[in-house]
């Protein structure tokens, strides 16, 4: 079957003037707004006003993709192959009067309101598309819905439109932006934009954005620096706009996202480009009209914009419709006829609105000037074209099922929404659509770039893509080369609330402010953060350390006290130096063993003194080197052990001295201990229980080693760890206990006479001792790592040196350098008492 054919347009306007329409068997209708409202007034619409005539060619194209998607259709022999379409087009102001008027016009079929009745004889409209602005749709639909009558809003998806209770005749074609939100906080993530403000309008839209926004945001770590909700009385304000603007201007943002430059903020956006002296990046939701009532400048404030529009298939006829859409064609467009007229000095009949001749031949919309009229099909003139599919996709079903059921019945439009709620179509680019919200899938955003170089030809330049279907961390994909940025930005700007961090320090928040207002922190000792921006310093592990700049560990070098550092070298020469000093001694010892000074006080205490002090000065070297297990052990047990020996060997010593000149009338007990030198058990008793408190720290708590990565910076010290410290002490309390019992013993005995009074050299040696590891203590434990232990060393060889030192050196003086003094008559001339006294005992 073949279409009816032909479509005529008849007279347009607005008033008393008739809407541009065409005839066919059913009629589809549409709102547009096709003038500018300036802020202050609103203009209207005469042909001989052409001079303040302002078009808003963007919603224009609406009404040509409109009129494309009616021929498009009726030239196609699959859908409604016996059906003619034709239109009816209103320019609907944005006022509630204008809106109610238009729409009853379109009920009643006549120029006055008549409700409830109609005078359409023929050829009714089958349903009803509105848009862009959501009032339009609004107030429409709460006429229509009264008769059932099937209305298709083409702009911006809107919850509250999506009621089914209020509107239960109304549906959306455009997709919901229930990822934009999302699209919009990862493009500022992306570009490292922590401080953005929001303009958004102060409805129902901004109320239901902006805690999205806040969420994405706050999940994302970007702050809001500012939010401005503009009224709806603030729209043609001129003062109002001027204050927002200022309020812009004067935050720190370098970032600002418009959320609706449609209707709300029409009046900033022509604020903004008239007064800008300051230039930000504007993240734009929508597509928007680039001819506005402002100048062009050299330096365009929304040069460098970004902008989201959903993304839709490309129709390919649509810019060859738009180069051959002529006046000679479409005779009855009066907007057609104005543009001609203005842009290419064709004549004019005022009157009636038509061009007479003297017209630029070849010329066309594409040749209007700054690319004024976009070639492409646009966001919602896309929505137009499937919503006008959608339409004639449901009345074909539903064409043909009454065919089949009641061949001769007329076709009522509110029969269309069983079809209408269910319908899923491809439309001329073969896309798959619903209008179902319910069924429609998440929205990909092309990103586009606006740019206005050179002046006046603004481009819409597609940078990118946000598809939320794509893998995390993927949904973005953006040509970063192509961008171009506003004036004064040579690459992408920063807008930042606090500048960033440098590795080494950390962001310490700024009390009452936003997350994104920080001060930089230095990070704390042995910590770094090697990042920007990082919230908190990480602590290096022990095995390594923080360098200068606190921004890298470094892993520390190990270290111990050992024989090539300065204090293990001077310990060791010590060491070494004082047990030949002592081998010394107990050669002169040996070689004058005759003398009476070496045979006075027990010859064979002497030599095992002096040969135990020998090795308690070689006791060190065990402190000194790479510590392991058996050094740890054989440290503490052998110094212990050894200078138990001593110490028990001075008490000897001390006894014997006592017992030799204390006695004047010795009984027979005291006889026996003399002669038979019982004084040499005092040696093993003493020593066996210094081996039983080490065998009880030995068998609980061993020495281990151990490691210090905190005292030295850079190091990690190994040494020894005492293991029991209530066993380390109780060692040291034992050889003091030993000690005071040795100065007791030679306190008792310092009135002997002075030239074999050994008992006087004891109690310097023991005051010595004392002195050592009484200062010892408190030294120790307020040391760490390589001195601890170069401490303790020290103590040894102090305490062993005193003991030499006190007791034998003087001996030595006499014996080398005094040899008179060493005879029996001479010790008996110089003697203070009478007593005879067997000194060799």
């Amino acid at each position: 079957m073949a279409k009816q054919d032909g479509v005529t347009l008849v007279g347009i306007g607005k008033e008393s003037l008739s809407p541009l329409h065409s005839d066919g068997n059913v009629r589809i209708v549409a709102f547009f707004t096709l003038f500018y409202y300036h802020c202050t007034k609103i203009h209207l619409f005469k042909c001989e006003d052409k001079q303040t005539i302002r078009f808003k060619l963007r919603s224009y194209q609406f009404s040509l993709a409109f009129i494309f998607a009616v021929e498009e259709i009726n030239r196609s022999t699959h859908i409604l192959p016996n059906i003619s379409l034709g239109f009816e087009l209103y320019n609907v102001e944005n006022n509630l009067r204008d809106i109610m008027q238009q729409g009853f016009f379109c009920l009643t079929g006549m120029g006055i309101n008549i409700p409830n009745y109609t005078c359409r004889r023929k050829k009714k409209a089958i349903a009803l598309l509105t848009g862009t602005e959501w009032e339009t749709s609004v107030q429409v639909g709460r006429l229509l819905n009264l008769y059932k009558y099937p209305q298709i809003t083409f702009g911006p998806f809107d919850t509250m439109l999506s009621d089914r209770v209020q509107f239960s005749s109304l549906y959306q074609t455009a997709q919901n932006d229930m990822s934009l939100s999302h699209a919009i906080v990862i493009l500022m993530v992306h570009f490292n934009w922590t401080w953005v403000g929001l303009v958004l309008p102060d409805d129902h839209h901004g109320a239901e954005i902006l805690p999205h926004l806040r969420r994405e945001m706050d999940r994302n770590r970007v702050c809001v620096a500012f939010v401005e909700m503009i009224l709806d009385s603030q729209i043609y304000s001129h003062y109002d706009t001027r204050s927002i603007h200022r309020n812009i201007q004067k935050s720190s943002a370098n970032v600002v996202f418009l959320y609706d430059v449609i209707h709300y903020l029409y009046c900033l956006i022509l604020c903004i480009q008239i007064h800008s002296i300051t230039w930000e990046v504007w993240i734009i939701k929508t597509q928007w009209d680039v001819t506005t009532d402002a100048p062009y400048f050299v330096f365009d404030p929304f040069h460098g914009s970004l902008i989201f529009a959903q993304h839709h298939a490309e129709i390919s006829d649509f810019r060859k419709f738009i180069q051959t859409y002529r006046p000679s064609k479409y005779p009855e467009d009066y907007i057609l006829a104005l543009l001609w007229n203005i842009h290419f000095n064709c004549s004019f009949s005022g009157p009636d609105c038509k061009i007479l001749d003297n017209c630029l031949p070849n010329a066309s919309l594409e040749m209007l000037p700054g690319n004024a009229l976009e070639m492409e099909m646009t966001e919602e003139g896309y929505n137009v074209y499937n919503s006008v599919y959608a339409v004639a996709h449901s009345l074909h079903e539903m064409t043909m099922k009454q065919i089949q059921i009641h061949p001769h019945e007329n076709t009522h439009p509110w029969e269309l929404h069983p079809y209408l709620k269910d319908i899923h179509y491809k439309n001329g680019a073969g896309k798959l659509m619903v209008l179902d919200s319910q069924r429609k899938l998440e929205t990909e955003y092309d990103i586009l770039n606006l740019w206005n170089f050179p002046d006046g030809l603004r481009q819409k330049m597609k940078v990118g893509i946000f598809s939320p279907k794509a893998p995390q961390g993927q949904e973005l994909f953006l040509s970063d080369h192509m961008l171009q940025w506003a004036t004064g930005f040579a690459e992408p700007p920063r807008s930042v609330c606090s500048e960033s961090c440098v590795p080494g320090f950390r962001k310490s928040p700024q009390e009452g402010k936003a997350l994104c207002c920080y001060d930089c922190t230095p990070c704390p000792d042995n910590e770094i953060s090697n990042e920007t921006d990082m919230d908190h310093c990480v602590r290096c592990p022990e095995s390594h350390y923080a360098n200068t700049e606190q921004n890298h560990c470094l892993e520390k070098a190990v270290t111990f006290l050992a024989y090539e550092d300065r204090f293990g070298k001077v310990l060791t020469y010590l060491a070494l130096g004082f047990s030949l000093l002592t081998a010394d001694v107990l050669g002169v010892f040996v070689k004058y063993h005759h003398t009476p000074i070496v045979k006075a006080n027990n010859q064979a205490l002497s030599y095992i003194l002096l040969t135990i002090l020998t090795f308690c000065f070689l006791c060190p070297l065990l402190f000194i080197g790479h510590p392991n297990t058996a050094t740890c052990i054989l440290q503490q047990s052998t110094f212990a052990v050894l200078f138990t020996l001593a110490l028990s060997s001075v008490l000897a010593k001390t006894v014997t001295v006592v017992l030799a000149f204390k006695i004047t009338f010795p009984g027979r007990l005291i006889r026996w201990i003399m002669i038979s030198r019982a004084t040499n058990l005092i040696i093993p008793v003493c020593t066996l229980i210094q081996l039983v408190i080490c065998g009880i720290w030995l068998s609980t708590s061993p020495p281990f080693i151990d490691s210090d990565a905190y005292t030295e910076h850079g190091h990690i010290i190994i040494l020894c760890n005492k293991g029991s410290t209530i066993a380390f002490h109780s060692v040291l309390v034992y050889l003091c206990c030993m000690a005071l019992g040795n100065y007791v013993m030679a306190y008792l005995s310092r009135n002997l006479p002075h030239t074999f009074n050994e008992a006087k050299f004891i109690t310097f040696s023991m005051l010595v001792f004392f002195s050592v590891w009484i200062t010892f203590l408190p030294v120790y434990h307020s040391t760490k790592g390589k001195l601890m232990v170069a401490m303790e060393v020290f103590s040894i060889l102090a305490s062993s040196a005193g003991l030499l030192g006190c007791i034998f050196l003087p001996k030595c003086y006499i014996i080398l350098f005094r040899p008179h003094r060493n005879v029996l008559h001479h010790v008996r001339n110089k003697g203070h008492c009478g007593r005879n006294v067997n000194l060799t005992v």
